[in-house]
């Protein structure tokens, strides 16, 4: 996986937790930076840890499904990416909640990093992804978007969550079908 694959997977995977922050940084009356470092950690933690567990979970279970693979990784996240395409023309707003308390803050972290666990199942598939830079890269990506996501929310309101899950939900799409269109030669830049 090249650099610049990486860097739109990064980012598609921290649109969810960008548009929590966006939110957040709506609900809270006065942003700090005090908030701003904890939802960039938080977010951008649990999206690094996640596709490491979704990895050794894949890399556990790759050699009984070796030959189909390239279709897990497609269906997977052309899933994430159809899920955030829907959530960005869906007419149901969620409630900003203001809170960066532990227990809110982990519950966010969690429900916006399910897809990276997938994603981590996808990397154990594909044979030139290193781990650790991924899972570092992805960390980075999402804890300065989350963490400027925050602010965005407070100076400019919600009107840049459904385009932040429309993008990341294009941009996984893309991702999966360059996946399944290399490996079944469909795809001339390979």
């Amino acid at each position: 996986m090249g650099i610049a694959e990486l860097f739109l997977l990064a980012v598609g995977l921290s649109m969810d937790a960008f548009a929590v922050s966006i939110c957040k940084g709506l609900a809270t009356p006065k942003v700090r930076l005090k908030h701003m470092l904890i939802a960039g950690l938080w977010f951008g933690g649990f999206q690094a840890l996640m596709p490491l567990i979704g990895y050794l979970l894949g890399s556990a279970f790759q050699k009984y499904i070796t030959a189909v693979d390239h279709w897990v990784a497609f269906l997977l996240l052309i899933f994430i990416g159809g899920n955030m395409i829907k959530e960005a023309f869906s007419d149901e707003e969620e409630s900003a909640d203001a809170s960066f308390g532990v227990r809110t803050m982990f519950l966010m972290a969690v429900a916006t990093s399910i897809d990276a666990l997938a994603v981590g199942i996808t990397f154990a598939l594909l044979p030139d992804v290193n781990i650790v830079y991924a899972i570092t890269f992805i960390g980075i990506t999402t804890f300065l978007l989350s963490g400027v996501g925050v602010k965005i929310g407070n100076v400019f309101g919600a009107r840049f969550r459904s385009k932040a899950e429309l993008a990341g939900g294009i941009i996984l799409v893309l991702i999966g079908c360059k996946i399944l269109f290399e490996h079944l030669g469909l795809f001339p830049f390979a």
